[in-house]
């Protein structure tokens, strides 16, 4: 049986970060994930002992937890199962072959009750950069090739967490919007982040003269900032669950409540009679 193509291409995509690196890598996202994370662990009343980070980008996730494990994100994570209290997938989920597997990998490195928290990008990231690219190919060729990665909706990676196995998740989004000069800035500021193009389906030819000077047009024309500037949007989803534990807050069974909604709201209960059915509405 022939194996699908994967999505993402391992190789080029280390090459990238790899090239970011040597020149510098331009880690502002990073950051700001980060810092999210690091905040919202704040708010957890819970200290954890053994963490572990798994990232592309070691030097912009090992502040926040000084001594915590780091993995890189390959497609078989380095987790030993129940190894860990805390597991942190930091802004690398949207480049996963096959991300319900990576999530499962976190949840079996979990001790019962330990934390997972992702962050990675969402649908709506590079939405501008993509619609300007495809109208400019779509008019120049007649067609479409694969130059921006398609990422997750948020109610879908909700559900990734749910079919991993976490227990309690939750999923959020935080929309940054960044202004560049033009297309060919943005483009750099990409390949500086180790996200430039390393879709397994990506074309392997030269692009056509014309694209991204056409491209650039039309991102400037649709989509402007201030100060002859244009938009850039990044959309950050947060992905957090916990390992099932036994002391975790359960859902009631429907009929174990203990006593009536009437009485606690002090109202009187009004039997209904029968009911009937209508054709019309």
């Amino acid at each position: 049986m022939t194996q699908p193509t994967p999505l993402t291409d391992r190789a080029a995509l280390r090459r990238n970060r790899a090239r970011a690196v040597r020149q510098g890598a331009e880690t502002f996202l990073h950051d700001e994930a980060a810092a999210e994370i690091e905040e919202r662990l704040g708010e957890v009343n819970k200290r954890f002992t053994a963490p572990a980070i798994v990232t592309g980008f070691p030097e912009a996730w090992s502040t926040i937890l000084p001594g915590a494990r780091i993995v890189e994100d390959t497609e078989t994570l380095d987790l030993e199962p129940g190894a860990h209290d805390l597991v942190i997938h930091g802004l690398a989920l949207h480049w996963a072959n096959d991300p319900v597997g990576q999530l499962v990998q976190c949840r079996r490195a979990l001790k019962p009750d330990g934390l997972f928290l992702g962050a990675m990008f969402g649908g709506r990231t590079l939405a501008e950069l993509r619609a300007a690219l495809a109208e400019a190919e779509s008019r120049l060729t007649g067609g479409l090739s694969a130059r921006v990665l398609p990422m997750g909706e948020i109610r879908d990676l909700g559900a990734l967490l749910q079919r991993a196995g976490f227990a309690l998740p939750v999923a959020d989004a935080a929309r940054k919007t960044v202004t560049y000069r033009t297309a060919f800035h943005l483009i750099s500021d990409l390949r500086a982040m180790g996200e430039g193009n390393a879709l397994s389906s990506r074309p392997r030819r030269a692009a056509p003269r014309a694209l991204f000077p056409e491209a650039a047009r039309i991102y400037a024309e649709s989509y402007p900032a201030v100060d002859h500037r244009i938009a850039a949007t990044f959309e950050m989803i947060f992905l957090t669950g916990w390992a099932p534990d036994p002391s975790q807050q359960q859902p009631l069974r429907p009929g174990s409540a203990a006593s009536r909604l009437a009485d606690a709201l002090g109202a009187t209960e009004t039997p209904l009679g029968p009911f009937s059915k209508s054709g019309d509405h």
